[in-house]
């Protein structure tokens, strides 16, 4: 049992303190450098990572231009979030909350900026028309759960994920207290998943693509290291429903879409083009990293 901590009276800024984010983690906003974001050929500009938010865009912008929507095709550029790429002077201007993923769609006049990965997602089907109902009562469940991940994740990943896997030292109390709410959540998912095929219902939409980076990656054992501590095998309808989202095509792209970590034939650092995961391929082939 360590010794409880006291708050001080007014908390102060302690730059060395916080884990491996230290670096990157302070209570102020705004950019800390000038630096103009690249624009490429396509009216979707996409300023990411490969983080579960960040996937929750690729794979819906994946799956758009999978049902032939030629519109939705975009230039994805890479924002390294551990060298400060999210503090410069211009993707501030598209995020002021510094935080990935950011979109500016230059189909319009003038460009217009969306940041919040759900937002965005909202945004782009609502745009094409596509991977939201319009019936009434499937939108509203639809976006109950779109809302539903936008307010749970930040328990798994801020919560659970950084106290497990990323925090300096590891404490009882707050692993145990998020380990026990990540799993409630786990299982609201697993409950819902044993009477639906999809998140919304019998449809595949935004909803779905929210929540499986952050839950299916879980299940799939991609988060934390944290599968079997959580014992992610005895959610086995959230297991159907993971393994059935990742077998589409469109997830498999979109998941490996401004990746830098993991096995190399999982990264794909940009996405200009739908070439490049054909190029991708083949430098597989040959032995190319």
């Amino acid at each position: 049992m360590t010794d409880s901590y006291t708050p001080p009276k007014v908390w102060t800024w302690n730059k060395d303190d916080g884990g491996p984010f230290a670096s990157i983690n302070r209570p102020i906003a705004g950019p800390t450098h000038d630096k103009i974001l690249p624009v490429g050929k396509h009216p979707l500009q996409l300023y990411s990572l490969a983080t579960p938010n960040g996937q929750k865009v690729t794979i819906l912008l994946e799956e758009l231009l999978e049902a032939g929507v030629k519109a939705a095709e975009y230039d994805a550029w890479l924002i390294k979030i551990g060298d400060g790429d999210q503090f410069s002077s211009g993707f501030v201007d598209v995020n002021p909350n510094s935080k990935i993923p950011a979109l500016m769609d230059h189909s319009v006049s003038p460009p217009q900026r969306v940041f919040e990965s759900g937002a965005i997602l909202l945004y782009l089907a609502e745009k094409f028309g596509k991977f939201l109902p319009t019936d009434p009562a499937k939108r509203a469940a639809t976006l109950s759960w779109l809302f539903w991940q936008m307010g749970s994740a930040p328990i798994l990943g801020g919560g659970f994920g950084h106290f497990f896997a990323y925090a300096p030292e590891k404490f009882e109390y707050p692993i145990n207290r998020y380990t026990m709410e990540a799993k409630r959540q786990l299982d609201v998912l697993d409950r819902h998943l044993a009477e639906n095929e999809y998140i919304a219902g019998d449809e595949y939409g935004i909803a779905d693509i929210a929540i499986w980076p952050w839950y299916g990656g879980v299940a799939l054992d991609r988060a934390y290291g944290a599968a079997e501590f959580l014992d992610a095998q005895s959610y086995k309808h959230l297991l159907r429903w993971a393994n059935q989202i990742d077998a589409r095509p469109a997830a498999k792209r979109g998941r490996i879409v401004n990746r830098t970590s993991g096995p190399l034939e999982e990264q794909l650092h940009e996405r200009h083009d739908a070439g490049d995961f054909e190029t991708k391929t083949q430098d597989k082939l040959e032995g190319v990293a």
